[in-house]
């Protein structure tokens, strides 16, 4: 659920449950909206909070998914890797970037 889906959000502190309700059962395909909405949540924070610390976790193994791919068995003969897994070996990951300055769904 999102911070549009559950308001309450964003009239309290953020909990580590708050995180792990967003990041849920996350994808390859959704992982940048999904690190968009933790990053959203936890920004403000100090360092040392709880929520802060499961938040930056979770947006790191969210970038690596999103840029990394998904594996589902080796490259077959004649076969091409997924774009995602192509476009990070070419590109990299990205840096990070301030809350709101990406489009988060």
């Amino acid at each position: 659920m999102s911070e549009y889906e559950r308001p309450e959000r964003m009239t309290r502190e953020p909990t580590v449950d708050d995180v792990r309700q967003l990041m849920g059962a996350s994808t390859p395909h959704f992982a940048l909206q999904i690190r968009n909405r933790i990053r959203n949540l936890i920004w403000g924070l100090q360092p040392d909070h709880p929520a802060r610390m499961a938040g930056e976790r979770e947006i790191e193994r969210l970038e690596e998914i999103a840029f990394g791919g998904e594996a589902r068995g080796p490259v077959q003969e004649n076969e091409r890797p997924l774009p995602s897994v192509l476009l990070a070996d070419e590109k990299g990951a990205p840096e990070p970037s301030s809350p709101g300055s990406e489009s988060s769904a």
